[in-house]
């Protein structure tokens, strides 16, 4: 004979699995991609209290007093355009750190492209790719049809430079840099649309 009382538990067990299942299934591209591992489960094993989750779409502004020095970046980007930070005085730059097979920057990809739209001749879009070679960071971009630049970075060069905004590994992050090219605000995870946008526009209008 069956007894009720463990065949309800059983499906009610079921039942939570799945509900469980499900709200991870919607969670998890929202985080940074970090490394090969959950960075949900990981943080969650470690049991630090620190009561955030890296990669969780987390803004940090900086007061121009306590901005660190202009970011300084020379290279060439896949597509043969030279990247000089020497040019960026006077406007705003974003710098969006990312690899092709990354969730969270595929989910922010379409934001990229509309805000480069956007602010076009007044901020300017560069990518930082982590992780990919030509071929797979040019399918990326030919998929959402991004047009700014992209500078490969598999060697960590730039990002372990910017360790302080940048946690490694921790993709996708979004820099916000004023017109001297300082850092003044940072995006941990995906980018949301509104919210970037309204980072450049203090960084285009503000008064250094």
């Amino acid at each position: 004979m069956i007894d009720p009382i463990s065949s309800r538990a059983q499906r009610l067990g079921r039942r939570t699995f799945l509900r469980a299942a499900l709200l991870g299934a919607a969670v998890l591209p929202l985080a940074a991609c970090v490394g090969d591992e959950d960075p949900l489960a990981k943080q969650a094993r470690e049991g630090n209290n620190k009561n955030y989750i890296a990669g969780d779409g987390s803004v940090e502004e900086y007061g121009p007093a306590s901005r660190t020095e202009p970011v300084k970046i020379n290279a060439v980007a896949y597509d043969g355009t030279t990247i000089d930070s020497a040019t960026w005085a006077g406007q705003a730059t974003v710098l969006n750190f990312w690899y092709a097979a990354c969730a969270p920057c595929r989910i922010e990809a379409p934001h990229m492209v509309e805000l480069n739209e956007e602010f076009k001749g007044k901020a300017e879009f560069i990518g930082i790719n982590v992780r990919d070679e030509k071929e797979a960071a040019e399918a990326f971009e030919r998929t959402f049809g991004i047009k700014y630049p992209s500078v490969q970075d598999t060697q960590g060069t730039i990002q372990l430079a910017m360790t302080k905004y940048v946690p490694l590994k921790a993709v996708p992050t979004t820099l916000v840099l004023d017109k001297q090219g300082r850092v003044s605000a940072r995006i941990l995870g995906v980018a949301d649309k509104p919210t970037l946008k309204a980072l450049i526009t203090t960084a285009l209008t503000e008064s250094l």
